[in-house]
């Protein structure tokens, strides 16, 4: 069975996401902008979601995650909780 490892940031705009993704892009920490911005609980951990399986995310998220490029960030995805920044660690 599948699994991956992703961490991500969730905010409530596009615009702040995409202003984050910016931040990312010139080389920012991903962890310490997901500390400062995300509204998830995993913001504590720098983003970090840990280890799940396909259909433990919402489908959307899962898309990203099981089916993008790893090691890049994705988005702004939109789900029902708001804007995500995705990045996949790793999946097998």
């Amino acid at each position: 069975m599948a699994k991956a490892a992703a961490v991500h940031i969730l905010v409530k705009t596009k615009e702040q996401a995409e202003a984050i993704k910016k931040q990312l892009d010139a080389g920012a920490n991903f962890h310490e902008l997901a500390k400062k911005h995300s509204i998830c609980p995993s913001a504590k951990r720098g983003g970090d979601l840990g280890e799940f399986r396909p259909g433990q995310m919402v489908k959307a998220f899962d898309n990203v995650v099981f089916k993008k490029p790893i090691l890049t960030v994705h988005g702004p995805v939109k789900t029902q909780f708001g804007y995500h920044l995705i990045k996949t660690l790793y999946r097998s």
